[in-house]
Parts: structure tokens; C-alpha cells; sequence
């Protein structure tokens, strides 16, 4: 059934056809903080914000095992994933003085910055393979940060953009999108959480106890959708260590919720304040649309995250296209 799009959530596969054949090295563009009003007036803004709420919007109900397409694309992801944390098995932690940072994540680093290109033209099409140096920035950009050996939701966000990036060549379609956030970025937050334990990683620009948590946001996003309109399970339940660990296989944000107690001690209201106050809110659908204004404005719009956010010709730093109504609006049967 033909429906009205709303610009806000269209998907950048839409722009397949008309992507640009001519790929460049993505680079930083936001060097000062007079630099973020480009930002969010971009192509690149726009482009991953859309991609975001359409996810969110093709998640909400919906149990990760529920049944979806899983195709040859989203396949080799799951081959790429599975390369990096294999990487990991191989590379143990060194014995250092320091208790955190571990200087072996520089090694395990060091094979994906020789072999991202490969691992990406692995995952397109033979006839998209010129896509793959700019996507492949991404990629490295998503597994944290080699000099401080930290991670962070900026990180995230690279992950996210490199998913973008595919669905803008065409790569990934409309049919991929459930297994795009229920099979490659839960398997990707997986792969991240091994990292962050194995190597001991710090939290990039972390707000402590008065952050959402140390390391993600997407999952909680993406998981207080899968919760809309639940017949029985409220907000109050996730602090429930019960209901954790009896519901976090089918949804994400308890998943994330048993990561956290098992990473940290003490009472969880201490802890993870910001959680605990959520909890309180009456429906999972104010949450959702709570965190949407709170991604924005505590990771989207903050500089010191997006000042690391690299530009091409996939996120392009160009102002927004002009959206005309009229082209999107069905031409309606003559009474």
C-alpha cells in the first residue's frame, strides 16, 4: 500500500540511483564549535538522522527473534564482525603497570587499519567496490580510538554511518533493515563489548554516573521501540533482575541493561542514575521519543563528539537538498 513519506524518516537507500560514482576519503570538517550549526544543516545530518528514526521505526514490537530476511550482504557482515572478534582471540591482553587501556588493543587495531578496505570490497557488490576506501573509514572509526584506547557513542555513530553509507550504494536495501539492527548491530555491539572487556577500555567522554551509560546509545533507542505498546512488560521491569535475565535474548535494551550489571557493582540507582530515573516514566513510548531529543542533543549536538565525524560524498558536510512536498505528495483520483 502506497503511503506519504515523511522527509524526517526517509531511508538514504531512496538516493541509491542517484549516488555519485565519484567516492573521496572522508575527513574532518568540524573543527570549531562555531563549526556545528554546518552540521546540522547538512546532507550528512539529515542522511543519518533519517536512517536512524527509520530503523527505530521498523523495530517498534518487534522481538529480535522474530523471523526476517537475512541476505548475502547481511551474511558477510556477519563474516566481517566475526573476523574482528576472531582478531581479538589472537591478540590476549599484554602484562602493563596500568590497569586500563591495555596497549595489545593498539595491535588488534593495527590489523583492521591494514585490512578494512579488503573486508569492505568483501561486502559489495563487484560493481560497487570504488564505495569501499570511503565506507572503510568508517568502519575504523566504529571500534574506538587506538591513542587513548577508549570508546565512546561517537564510535557508535561511525557504526551506524558505515551501515548508511551501505544502504546510500545501494548495498543494503529496504528488506535488510530488521537485520540490520537485530543481527549486524547486535552483533557488532558484542564485538565491542569483548573489546571493552578484554582490553579494558575507558569510556570516551563519559558523564559518569549522570550518563545514559558508559559506552552505547543506539541499543536503548532502538530497544525502548521494540517495547512500544507491550501488553505486559512497563518500564518499571527492566531494574528487575528477574525480568533481565528472563527477556534480554528478545529484546535489546534489557540485553544492554544485563551488560551493565555485570560490568558494574553497587546499588543500580547509583550507578546508572539516568536508567534508574527512566524506569519511572509510564510508557515506553515517551521513552523512545525521550532519548530520540536526548541522542540529539547530548551526542548529535555536542562537539566534542562530532568533532571527530568525518565527511565524503556518501555524509556529505553540503547543506541539506531542499525538500519540495509536491514531489512526494500521490496525485489523487479525479472525483
Amino acid at each position: 500500500m502506497a503511503e506519504t513519506k515523511d522527509n524526517s524518516e526517509a531511508t538514504p537507500e531512496d538516493d541509491a540511483p542517484n549516488v555519485t560514482e565519484t567516492f573521496m576519503i572522508p575527513r574532518k570538517e568540524i573543527n570549531m564549535v562555531t563549526d556545528m550549526g554546518k552540521w546540522k544543516q547538512s546532507q550528512a545530518y539529515a542522511d543519518y538522522m533519517g536512517f536512524i528514526l527509520s530503523l527505530n521505526k521498523v523495530v517498534k514490537g518487534k522481538k529480535l527473534t522474530c523471523e526476517y530476511k537475512v541476505t548475502e550482504t547481511i551474511q558477510k557482515l556477519l563474516e566481517l564482525l566475526g573476523t574482528l572478534d576472531k582478531w581479538i582471540d589472537e591478540t590476549p591482553p599484554v602484562d602493563q603497570p596500568s590497569r586500563f587501556g591495555n596497549k595489545a588493543y593498539r595491535t588488534w587495531f593495527s590489523k583492521l587499519d591494514q585490512e578494512a578496505e579488503s573486508l569492505v570490497s568483501a561486502v559489495l557488490p563487484p560493481d560497487k567496490c570504488a564505495a569501499a576506501p570511503e565506507i572503510a573509514v568508517y568502519l575504523k572509526e566504529s571500534v574506538g580510538n587506538a591513542t587513548r584506547i577508549d570508546y565512546g557513542t561517537g564510535h557508535e555513530a561511525a557504526f551506524a554511518a558505515f551501515l548508511c553509507c551501505l544502504c546510500k550504494i545501494g548495498a543494503l536495501g529496504t528488506e535488510d533493515q530488521l537485520a540490520m539492527v537485530f543481527k549486524v548491530f547486535t552483533s557488532y555491539l558484542s564485538v565491542m563489548r569483548k573489546l571493552q572487556k578484554t582490553y579494558r577500555m575507558e569510556p570516551a567522554g563519559s558523564q559518569g554516573v549522570w550518563g545514559l551509560d558508559d559506552f552505547q546509545f543506539l541499543p536503548f533507542i532502538w530497544g525502548s521501540s521494540q517495547f512500544v505498546d507491550h501488553l505486559t512488560l512497563e518500564p518499571r521491569h527492566f531494574i528487575d533482575g528477574k525480568v533481565v535475565n528472563e527477556h534480554h535474548q528478545d529484546y535489546m535494551f534489557l540485553d544492554c541493561i544485563k551488560f551493565i550489571n555485570e560490568m558494574k557493582t553497587g546499588p543500580f540507582a547509583e550507578h546508572s542514575n539516568q536508567l534508574w530515573n527512566i524506569s519511572a516514566v509510564p510508557s515506553w513510548s515517551k521513552i523512545n521519543q525521550g532519548l530520540i531529543k536526548m541522542y540529539r542533543a547530548e551526542c548529535l549536538e555536542k562537539f566534542p563528539v562530532i568533532q571527530h565525524f568525518k565527511f565524503g560524498s556518501l555524509l556529505s558536510i553540503q547543506p541539506v537538498k531542499p525538500w519540495h512536498p509536491a514531489a512526494h505528495v500521490e496525485e489523487r483520483p479525479k472525483s
